[in-house]
């Protein structure tokens, strides 16, 4: 079997919510524990880091592999969903799990697992632990994938657990409220073990509270520590001022990443208790070689040059408001949006914070939950948006550069998918 073929059988005989959404979502863990003891409890061989939330998971967690990374540990990073490459999901000091780790999970294993019907997600974080026990990592950054209560990675018992915010996503699954989400992402808190909270609303706290009183586990807001002085944007990072870690620079440029930063911290300053040796050189340099470190991609990334194009991940009402205020802020000609969305989120909240002084290249994703682009564009022009529509996203952005002068700026985003299909045929290099 081949690496392609392992990935297809992946792909194609377990359901991936990534492609078909909520017929792939299995509720309850009896699947994972089933794996877990087969492969021996590999979770138990490592120390772990929980990360959850709405957004900012993916950038809080690969940042704190990258410092953690440059202290010296060896670290395993879980991370969900992958742009071009399933492997980017699986990594062990920033480098992808061999091609034939995963071949031989799937020649090896597919006898007890075809039995067990398990998903996609399941599958994945069955290898992901088996390897990291395997290459006898030190510790392992492990992001939940959804929600937090019933997530297939809640088996692991962390030294520290992480929740950024909360915001509406999968509200079919988690809740139409913010308490109900939060309820779900405070599935994590473990007994006795400290968890960092990064943003709150009065009723997203008080659930957050009661969780930790609940399990006994010590409990802090990164927002109410006020460790983030100031940030500033310095062409495509940002400079940040911060009570006990000086100036430093941050490779991840996103208005977001300040909230980020601040989370993060919080939680470096958890692990410290916890008497893990993080010196502030690791911070500074894992904050501004994060890309670098752990091959982080899709986060504010610039790219190409004149004009400018820059690509972004966030993909729900929390993520979108951030990157509008940023898009709103940057001094160009003219502003073209490529952009794309799925059909199971809230269109039309983001729709409304979008621009309406740009041109918009309506598209979608190579996967089957991709919202059809003449319906985006029909929603959109509700919402006072003007452009095109194209049917993949490499016509799309040819039509968006094609169109563009060298002081202009083309954002591509909206979905993750639309970010993955195109990096999938235009690299950073290229620019």
């Amino acid at each position: 079997m081949t690496y392609k073929e392992a990935t297809t059988y992946l792909f194609d005989s377990v359901p991936m919510f990534q492609n078909v959404g909520g017929t792939a979502y299995k509720e309850g863990l009896s699947n994972t524990l089933l794996l877990d003891e087969h492969f021996g409890h590999p979770h138990r061989k490592f120390k772990t880091i929980h990360v959850g939330g709405t957004n900012g998971k993916g950038s809080c967690s690969h940042t704190l592999a990258a410092i953690l990374q440059t202290a010296g540990y060896k670290v395993g990073l879980y991370t969900s969903p992958h742009l071009t490459d399933f492997r980017e999901r699986i990594r062990v000091n920033g480098k992808m799990i061999p091609e034939c780790e995963v071949v031989s999970f799937v020649e090896d294993e597919r006898s007890f697992f075809e039995p067990l019907h398990p998903s996609f997600f399941e599958l994945t974080t069955a290898l992901a632990f088996k390897y990291f026990a395997k290459a006898e990592v030190d510790v392992a950054v492990i992001e939940v994938g959804m929600g937090g209560r019933l997530d297939c990675t809640n088996i692991i018992t962390p030294d520290l657990s992480v929740i950024t915010n909360i915001s509406f996503d999968h509200v079919q699954f988690l809740g139409d409220t913010l308490t109900k989400i939060a309820g779900e992402k405070a599935g994590i808190i473990k007994p006795g073990v400290p968890v960092v909270i990064g943003e709150t609303t009065e009723e997203t706290k008080k659930v957050f509270k009661d969780k930790s009183l609940e399990m006994n586990a010590p409990i802090r807001f990164a927002e109410e520590e006020h460790e983030v002085i100031s940030s500033r944007s310095e062409g495509n990072t940002r400079v940040y001022e911060t009570l006990h870690y000086g100036s430093f620079t941050g490779e991840l440029g996103g208005l977001c990443q300040e909230k980020n930063t601040a989370t993060i911290l919080t939680a470096i300053d958890e692990l410290r208790k916890a008497g893990y040796t993080i010196a502030q050189e690791h911070i500074r340099i894992g904050f501004g070689q994060v890309c670098k470190l752990t091959g982080l991609r899709g986060r504010w990334q610039q790219v190409g040059m004149s004009p400018t194009i820059i690509c972004d991940t966030g993909h729900n009402t929390g993520g979108i408001s951030y990157i509008a205020d940023q898009l709103r802020g940057i001094q160009a000609d003219k502003l073209h949006i490529v952009i794309g969305m799925v059909n199971d989120k809230d269109i039309h909240s983001v729709l409304r914070q979008l621009p309406q002084c740009a041109t918009y290249y309506f598209t979608k994703a190579n996967v089957k939950r991709a919202l059809d682009e003449h319906t985006l564009q029909t929603l959109a022009k509700e919402a006072g948006l003007r452009g095109t529509s194209w049917p993949d996203v490499r016509s799309a952005f040819q039509a968006a550069r094609q169109s563009s002068t060298e002081k202009d700026l083309i954002f591509v985003g909206g979905s993750t998918f639309i970010v993955a299909d195109f990096l999938a045929f235009y690299h950073p290099e290229q620019a």
